[in-house]
Order: C-alpha cells, then sequence, then structure tokens
C-alpha cells in the first residue's frame, strides 16, 4: 500500500500490534481488547492522529485481521495516511516490519505501544520535537517512587536501590530513522524495548518528561484505571465503535 504524506508533520509512527496480550487474561488480541467499548488501538491512532507532527502511521496487526485492522482503523486516523502490515511473534519483528513499510520522507520515527491507548497527543509531539532538535532517540519518562530493592532467587533482600537515578520509560520513543534502522539491523535477539537496541549501538538516548496518562495497560487492574481516567478526559472527536 502506497501512502502520499500530508504536508502538516514530518513524523511516522510505527504500532506494534500484533501481541496476543496473555496478562490481560483470554480474549482477543491485545490491542484489540475493549476500553470504553472501544478498541485500545483505535484510542491510540485516534491520539496519535491528533498530534500536529504525525505524517503518516504504520501498524503492525495480527497477520491474520491486517484487513479487517484496517477497515477498523482508517476513521481513527482521521484522513492520515495508514499502513497496515503483517505483525511478527515478537515485538521486534512487528517494528522491524513496520520501519520496512513506512514511506520515502519522514526522517523521524516514533515507536508507541497500543497498551498506552490514552498517551496524549501533546505528548508525542513533545518527543517528535526533541528529536527534531538534535537528539538521536528520545523517550518519556517519569520518576520512579515506589521504594525499589534487589532480591535475590530466594525473594531475600540484597540492597535497596537509589530510586533518584531511576525512571519508568513510555512510549512513543522517537528516533531518527537512520538510527532505529541500524539498531534493528543489529539486533541479535528478539527486544521488548528499542531505545535498548539502540543503547547496545553505544548511540546516547535523552529522556522528556512523560505522562500520568500514558500508562500501560496489561493487567485487568490497568483497564480499570483507564476507564476511569477515559471517563474524565474530553474527546475532540467520535470515535467509532
Amino acid at each position: 500500500m502506497t501512502a502520499h504524506l500530508q504536508q502538516r508533520g514530518d513524523v511516522a509512527v510505527l504500532v506494534p500490534a500484533a501481541g496476543a496480550g496473555v496478562r490481560l487474561g483470554p480474549g482477543a488480541p491485545k490491542a484489540l481488547r475493549l476500553l470504553g467499548g472501544v478498541p485500545l488501538l483505535v484510542h491510540a491512532v485516534h491520539r496519535l492522529a491528533d498530534a500536529a507532527s504525525v505524517a503518516v502511521i504504520v501498524v503492525a496487526a495480527p497477520p491474520a485481521d491486517v484487513d479487517a485492522v484496517r477497515d477498523l482503523l482508517t476513521p481513527a486516523a482521521a484522513g492520515l495516511p495508514l499502513i497496515v502490515v503483517p505483525g511478527g511473534a515478537h515485538r521486534q519483528t512487528s517494528v522491524a516490519a513496520a520501519l520496512a513499510a513506512v514511506p520515502a520522507g519522514p526522517q523521524i520515527v516514533l515507536v508507541h505501544d497500543a497498551a498506552r491507548a490514552l498517551t496524549p497527543p501533546d505528548l508525542v509531539d513533545s518527543v517528535a520535537a526533541a528529536v527534531r532538535a538534535g537528539a538521536p532517540a528520545v523517550v518519556p519518562v517519569l520518576p520512579v517512587v515506589d521504594t525499589i530493592k534487589s532480591v535475590d532467587a530466594d525473594e531475600t533482600v540484597l540492597a535497596t536501590v537509589d530510586r533518584s537515578t531511576l525512571r519508568a520509560v513510555q512510549t512513543p520513543q522517537g528516533f531518527r530513522r537512520d538510527v532505529l534502522a541500524a539498531a534493528h539491523a543489529d539486533a541479535a535477539d528478539p527486544h521488548t524495548d528499542d531505545a535498548g537496541l539502540v543503547e547496545k549501538l553505544g548511540v546516547p538516548v535523552v529522556c522528556v518528561p512523560g505522562s500520568e496518562r500514558a500508562l500501560k495497560i496489561t493487567r485487568p487492574f490497568d483497564l480499570v484505571i483507564a476507564e476511569h481516567l477515559l471517563a474524565t478526559e474530553p474527546a475532540p472527536r467520535t470515535l467509532p465503535s
């Protein structure tokens, strides 16, 4: 599928969405689980399309559902070029497949988890702006507020970790296109964090402030929190059901 990019943005966003999401319990693939009656993936694409920097969205879907996912997401993309490709068995292979489908043009590429379905558009733009300003790789982060302890195999505490140096990483993660491509070309094993792949190349990764609303919906309890957040935010556009 060929996409002709709009002029409003300079960023391609990759959304790996082929995972099963076993921690959410049995049911549809994780990205297609419902939040407020609407699939997580639709919420995520809706917010990406509302970010002014985004020019094209590429989704890696469950291979059996590519056509259905494209039909589902087209209204949420609000006229933005939308490309849907078959995902892989691992997140990394899904990201690589989506990256290979990005049209010529965008030199800033963001990778975003569909499970972070309520990520605000201004966070998307903030990550993109940091890459545009010269950072080769950018991650949005939040301070770690819990006390963290390292333990041994018997669950005996070894030490209390200094949390002032720790950050919880969110998505979208942003990269220069050539940096992300090199990181995936160099990857030897499946990896769940694209910034981690970039770190292995020795490329610096810069942090920007994240958002509490960009929580990752992984467990049933997370869905409860997300339902509350969804009920408290205005919806600028009507989402397809």
